[in-house]
């Protein structure tokens, strides 16, 4: 048992199109198999048309991938073929008459689903999988008459199947073992107990031996079949988790292996020594609860002790989820909008914070291009498409690359030490990458990359460069080392790219192409994003963080007087949560923060020996010369036109002997001012521009190996 693919997926929403795209009555044509009779006391359980008439189409079977076969609409005083019927076929079909096209397109989505499960009976091995398929195939097949949502018969028995679930009986175990710990450690171990759940619900259960007696797997393996692995790509049957539906014998068939992927995960989260003194007590302690008899956890009625920030943690997840949830189904409504000027201007207006990707990542989603891999091989004999597709990439980057002799093009587009990411639209190469990989130097030269003249400024560039980043990285090559023409070097930063090399120079020194008058470049990437969809999960993050505080400022729209304290004369302080409005800003959290500056108390003179000596040691850096007095009008004529706060080391220096920083923060502001001023007021060619990033780096180094601040 594999696990579904995202190309399978992408193929399945495919086949759902062709009927889709079809007329109203053509539709109707494709259903009208799976409508019973009308007429009283008919026995006919579908239409089947005469084959005498029928040499356009098929006579019994219409299925989705002859629906391009249907010429001609059925007259409606035509009868059915069965002997048993005999009834026109507007007699068959009236129920799907009065659908509306919404319906109809349900039902077409279920009769290719079902034809999917057919298929897959067929050349399924394992006896226990192909009864499944069948099964489910038929029970489509039956929601598609009763035009009906597919719901579960009792066969299988109905959800949960055992209680408490897996999903209540971690969240059990994780308040009995630890709701003593404080509130960071509390939150730490729920994210662990979080993503053991997930770690479950994404676990690919075995197939069972054909020979094998073991009756609690073969009926665990068919249920998990029905609700947890089908419906992935089964759309019209309900999708569960398995933490949901499942319960202590389904996690004690899967823990051991389940257990074992889990912490090379779970150690990536662990920060501190404690963290990993954590998870390992959360691995063990588990391991005796699911296999003890007596654990509590799993009975029904337990009851275990709720830390007070327990339901905090809940709330904030379900809220965020809810975020989530509404921004997607959002964006959703915006991607299927028509572009119909005179219903709706406005669709026809792009969104202005939309990703330079998103419209590639749409047209993917709806099938209408495609990425492969390709490559020539000494080996084994190539695809005949692969190879005219390689001709046609050649063609493309020979046409974006005309500087590049063509013959050096296809030496390497050809040669099998490479390979190429080809962008196919229309089942025509519009562009691609091609790239050499070196596994063993762990990292990866970009050759050549183009998108062919009329098809540029789509974001196919972006999403094509995504997509190679995201094989990179399940092939663990972290690195990308290319060589930008001045053309190319805005592309290449916009993709992430630096001209600051980090990775060492014995690493690809002799391994890569020199080209003359470029620009080496280096990007690199992280294992744990998922490049297509980076932009995505931008978008809604912002989204989120947007209506958090859209949220906050409607919770805090309330306007209170001035203080009228220090116009009646009065010289000392005041204690700041007698100041009207600031409890309800603060939530009642004052008392937290007034204990937390109890506990951490700075004195103006402890903040200045500690910056005394960090200012001390970037002045005294080779980069520091230009911030070291102010910039004089003799100097820069115009500065003080650009730059409307300026800033240098010399006036920090005053300002710190005056003890004018009373924290660390207005010293770390007024410092990055420095660098902000020179990187606004120069061009990044410069010497003061390199000198403004080298320095400003070594600040950032010494304030956290001296202060402890990271930035």
């Amino acid at each position: 048992m594999q696990r579904i693919q995202k190309h399978q997926l992408q193929w399945i929403h495919q086949l759902k199109e062709e009927p889709r795209n079809l007329e109203r009555w053509a539709k109707i044509e494709l259903l009208a198999q799976f409508s019973d009779c009308k007429i009283d006391q008919c026995k006919c359980e579908g239409w089947l048309r005469k084959t005498s008439n029928s040499g356009d189409r098929p006579a019994a079977w219409i299925s989705s991938s002859c629906a391009s076969s249907i010429t001609k609409q059925t007259p409606s005083e035509e009868t059915c073929s069965r002997t048993d019927c005999n009834h026109a076929f507007e007699d068959h079909v009236v129920n799907y008459m009065q659908a509306t096209d919404i319906e109809l397109n349900r039902l077409l989505d279920m009769m290719v689903e079902a034809e999917i499960l057919n298929t897959n009976s067929g050349i399924e091995d394992h006896e226990g999988t192909k009864v499944v398929y069948q099964y489910l195939s038929k029970f489509l097949r039956n929601s598609i008459t009763t035009m009906t949502p597919p719901t579960t018969d009792l066969k299988l028995g109905s959800p949960p199947f055992e209680r408490p679930t897996i999903h209540q009986a971690i969240t059990n175990f994780a308040l009995h073992n630890f709701s003593h710990k404080d509130e960071e450690e509390w939150r730490f171990i729920h994210e662990l107990a979080k993503s053991f759940i997930t770690a479950v619900n994404i676990w690919m259960l075995d197939i069972p031996k054909q020979s094998s007696t073991d009756r609690e797997y073969n009926v665990i393996y068919s249920r998990w079949l029905c609700f947890c692995y089908v419906p992935v790509f089964i759309e019209s049957l309900t999708l569960k988790d398995p933490t949901q539906i499942f319960g202590r014998m389904y996690l004690k068939q899967i823990f051991s292996s389940v257990t074992r992927n889990w912490q090379l995960s779970a150690e990536k989260r662990c920060q501190t020594e404690r963290q990993k003194a954590l998870m390992n007590e959360f691995t063990q302690q588990l391991k005796l609860e699911v296999y003890s008899n007596e654990s509590p956890i799993w009975q029904i009625e337990f009851n275990p002790p709720v830390p007070f920030f327990f339901n905090t943690c809940l709330i904030e997840e379900a809220k965020l989820k809810s975020l989530i949830k509404d921004i997607k189904e959002e964006r959703e409504r915006q991607t299927n909008r028509g572009g119909d000027l005179f219903s709706d201007p406005s669709s026809l207006i792009p969104e202005m914070s939309s990703a330079r990707d998103e419209s590639a990542r749409v047209e993917e989603k709806h099938g209408k291009i495609e990425f492969h891999i390709i490559g020539n091989s000494m080996n084994k004999k190539i695809d005949k498409h692969d190879f005219l597709w390689l001709n046609a990439l050649q063609n493309v980057i020979s046409h974006q690359l005309p500087r590049m002799p063509k013959e050096y093009i296809t030496r390497l587009v050809f040669d099998p030490k490479h390979r190429t990411l080809a962008l196919i639209k229309n089942n025509k190469p519009i562009g691609g990458i091609c790239f050499r990989m070196f596994p063993t130097q762990g990292f990866t030269e970009i050759v050549f990359l183009a998108i062919t003249s009329n098809e540029q400024v789509k974001g196919y560039g972006t999403h094509l460069m995504n997509h190679l980043k995201d094989y990179h990285v399940k092939h663990n090559i972290y690195y990308f080392l290319t060589y930008a023409d001045e053309y190319a070097i805005g592309y290449f930063k916009k993709q992430a790219f630096s001209p600051e090399i980090t990775l060492k120079e014995e690493r690809y020194l002799g391994y890569i192409k020199d080209y003359e008058g470029a620009t080496l470049m280096e990007c690199e990437l992280t294992p744990n994003i998922v490049h297509t969809q980076l932009t995505s999960v931008i978008h809604i993050q912002k989204e989120i963080v947007k209506r958090l505080i859209q949220e906050k400022q409607t919770q805090m729209k309330r306007q209170y007087p001035g203080l009228s304290y220090f116009k009646q004369g009065y010289d000392r302080q005041i204690p700041v949560d007698q100041i009207e409005g600031i409890n309800e800003c603060y939530q009642g959290n004052l008392d937290a923060l007034k204990q937390v500056k109890e506990e951490n108390p700075e004195t103006v003179d402890s903040v200045y020996t500690q910056l005394s000596t960090i200012l001390n040691l970037v002045k005294s850096h080779s980069a520091a010369w230009p911030f070291l007095r102010p910039v004089s009008a003799a100097e820069a004529p115009d500065y003080h036109e650009h730059i409307k706060y300026p800033m240098d080391l010399k006036t920090i220096s005053e300002r710190l002997k005056s003890r004018y920083y009373v924290n660390r923060r207005l010293f770390i502001i007024d410092m990055k001012r420095v660098f902000n001023n020179c990187r606004s007021y120069n061009n990044p060619e410069t010497e003061y521009f390199r000198n403004a990033n080298t320095l400003e780096k070594y600040f950032y180094a010494k304030l956290r190996e001296i202060a402890g601040i990271k930035i």
